[in-house]
């Protein structure tokens, strides 16, 4: 009977203390489980600067204005290389991305042709500078860009008729010229800061006129010629951006 009692008290001691103990246990922490990872998207706001190099085309009409009307003297295509750089500020609104671009490029177009006008002389018609200022607006997929652009062209151009016979120059003359210009092109961005792109332009150069005498009798006639020019450019281009990579796709889109 004794034990049986001293059985019980130990039971209902271990009852009271175990509730006690339970208790004074500390909560179990929560640990709030961290937010997704958003991967940033490329931005194309800010300003940029860049080189490109490419291929060129001229294409370009040569008429002689007399007191009797005008004499065409021949058309002809001159290409070659073009390298330059170019520098600009675009910025992004959602996918729009809207630009503003100077671009100067180094020209080697040059073209030499017998003349109809006279077949014992020839012309040469030369260009060696392009520049344009031009607006762009493009589409973005992130790092992808794609964009049309528009504005004024302006090229530096020379033009000389000399003797077939003796090489012996009879006329040159020299001009700058503005006219139009639209193009298209492509970019991608392949690290943060650094773009490649490739992009093509029309450069509408319209009619140039240049007024010259000279005492050989077989430009006697001429009061001055008109020159016609169109350019097609092909360029690659590499470009560096100041600023950062971007935000989090969820705060643009």
């Amino acid at each position: 009977m004794k034990k049986f009692l001293l059985a019980t008290v130990g039971l209902v001691v271990l009852g009271s203390v175990a509730p006690a103990s339970a208790a004074d246990l500390a909560a179990r922490p929560y640990t709030k489980a961290p937010p997704p990872m958003l991967a940033p998207i490329y931005d194309w706001t800010g300003f940029y600067i860049g080189a490109n190099g490419g291929w060129a085309q001229s294409h370009g009409c040569v008429d002689f204005i007399t007191a009797v009307g005008t004499v065409a003297s021949g058309c002809g295509d001159r290409s070659g290389g073009v390298a330059g750089g170019q520098i600009g500020y675009r910025w992004q609104t959602n996918q729009f991305v809207f630009g503003l671009e100077a671009q100067g490029d180094w020209a080697d177009l040059k073209n030499t042709r017998v003349s109809l006008f006279d077949p014992t002389l020839s012309t040469t018609a030369k260009t060696d500078a392009i520049g344009l200022f031009t607006g762009q607006l493009g589409w973005a997929w992130n790092s992808t860009l794609l964009y049309v652009k528009g504005g004024a062209a302006v090229t530096r151009n020379r033009f000389d008729i000399f003797d077939n016979a003796t090489g012996i120059g009879l006329v040159s003359s020299s001009n700058t010229r503005w006219g139009a210009a639209v193009g298209a092109g492509f970019e991608y961005g392949f690290t943060p800061n650094w773009s490649v792109g490739v992009e093509y332009d029309h450069l509408f150069m319209g009619h140039a006129n240049n007024s010259f005498s000279v005492v050989d009798p077989r430009l006697a006639a001429v009061l001055n010629d008109r020159i016609s020019q169109d350019v097609d450019m092909v360029t690659v281009r590499v470009n560096y951006r100041l600023g950062g990579y971007g935000a989090p796709i969820a705060a643009r889109y």
